[in-house]
């Protein structure tokens, strides 16, 4: 008597245990030779599964947007004024979703002034010290845009443009954008180590269906 109680108890957990990891739905009857009915397909965002009753679990949000930029374009500038910039910066996008660069915006750090982009020759005539920085970049292999005139903050890029464009982290040919840039920047009197001379704000943003 006590091994068949013991069975039936045991019988009974492992029911249970079912049913709780076991999704129950709603049903829809279909009484005659024929007959149909329409079945929804119910989509819910979250990172917490189902719950019994078909709903979502955890908290219910969007997909996630993760996307790395550089944390830094270095320059290195030689005593003829020819600047050498890094060949590996680039965006990489790991969401699951396609993204592109809403806008790029580069702004002059404090004591410093942005100018025009060109030859480094063009900044012969600029007294020692002026602190002048002329930028240039593509993302992706697209246009090159540069900075014009001498405002402190300029928009390099108003709106997405080709090059600006990733796919998700599941297509590794299109998932990363590289940043090309180059500068011309005016005469040092001392030396600079690692001196941050401007701050470049790249706006990332789902590609999103038109």
């Amino acid at each position: 008597m006590t091994n068949f109680k013991t069975k039936l108890i045991s019988l009974a957990l492992a029911a249970c245990m079912l049913c709780a990891a076991s999704i129950s739905v709603s049903a829809a009857e279909i009484n005659q030779s024929g007959g149909s009915s329409s079945t929804p397909v119910n989509l819910t965002t979250t990172n917490g599964g189902l719950n019994d009753d078909g709903t979502g679990g955890g908290t219910v949000t969007p997909t996630k947007l993760n996307v790395t930029v550089p944390t830094a374009l270095p320059l290195a500038m030689s005593d003829d004024g020819t600047v050498v910039t890094a060949d590996n910066c680039k965006i990489v996008n790991n969401s699951y979703g396609a993204v592109r660069v809403k806008t790029v915006t580069i702004s002059a750090a404090s004591d410093w002034n942005l100018t025009s982009f060109g030859d480094k020759n063009s900044l012969a005539g600029e007294k020692v010290d002026s602190n002048k920085l002329g930028f240039a970049l593509s993302i992706g292999g697209g246009k090159e845009v540069m900075t014009k005139g001498n405002a402190a903050t300029q928009r390099l890029i108003a709106s997405p443009m080709d090059g600006c464009y990733m796919t998700g982290v599941g297509d590794p040919s299109g998932n990363t954008a590289a940043i090309d840039y180059a500068a011309i920047v005016t005469p040092m009197s001392g030396a600079v180590n690692n001196s941050t001379i401007a701050n470049v704000i790249f706006v990332i943003e789902w590609d999103l269906a038109e």
